[in-house]
């Protein structure tokens, strides 16, 4: 019982923090120079959003849903299935996600707002960071850029940055829908990052936390003497 009692909830993993970011720089080395395209691929979703117009958009949510069904396969099947047995039933839920995007590209299917208002700057505030600023913290891992997380390539900027479109997504139904697997993923990965003493557990947490609260917050309405077709909304 004493011999139980020492193990500490990170002893549970079946991996250790070396081998877990060793993952990241071996994926973006048998991928390169694929993470530079991503990370232009994420400015230009970023773009679309800041700016969005409805061909724009679709074009926006059929990228997101290309990348959760690449990084499903390439990175959780073939690369962390093998260290974490529990990962092979996430890659349907990553293919589902995928399966959403996809939905929203009929016509009516989701509309996001093109008025600025506290919802919408929190969303594109999160795809930012997930383009931006999350390769980064590669740092606090002490690997280096050469194992840098890049939306489209690894599951966190990329549920992070889903996040961000969910935050803002039109109807709330809809909005809710594809906010759920990427939260799930995210508050897991930061269970993962905490209990092998990593200081990138927050991002992800903080993340799911900031979604959920433009999410909640009141919308900002067009004014009913404009035509809801006009520019208040764009429909992908």
């Amino acid at each position: 019982m004493k011999e139980w009692l020492s193990y500490r909830p990170g002893d549970f993993l079946m991996f250790s923090q070396r081998v877990y970011e060793r993952l990241f720089v071996l994926h973006n080395e048998a991928l390169w120079p694929l993470p530079l395209l991503a990370l232009a691929l994420g400015a230009a979703l970023l773009l679309a959003l800041a700016f969005p117009r409805p061909g724009r958009v679709r074009a926006a949510l059929g990228l997101l849903g290309l990348a959760w069904a690449f990084v499903a396969w390439a990175f959780l099947w073939q690369r962390y299935a093998p260290i974490n047995w529990g990962i092979r039933y996430v890659v349907p839920l990553f293919a589902l996600q995928a399966l959403l995007l996809a939905l929203g590209l009929w016509r009516g299917g989701l509309k996001l707002p093109a008025r600025w208002d506290l919802p919408r700057g929190l969303g594109v505030a999160l795809v930012a960071y997930a383009v931006f600023l999350h390769p980064l913290t590669a740092l606090l891992h002490g690997r280096g850029l050469a194992g840098a997380e890049v939306v489209g390539l690894a599951p966190d900027p990329l549920a992070i940055a889903t996040l961000g479109v969910a935050a803002m997504a039109r109807p709330a139904s809809r909005g809710w829908a594809l906010l759920a697997i990427p939260a799930l993923w995210c508050l897991a990965s930061a269970a993962t990052l905490y209990l092998l003493d990593s200081p990138a557990a927050w991002p992800p947490l903080l993340a799911v936390l900031v979604a959920l609260a433009a999410r909640l917050l009141p919308r900002d309405s067009p004014p009913a003497s404009r035509n809801s077709g006009s520019a208040k909304q764009n429909v992908c």
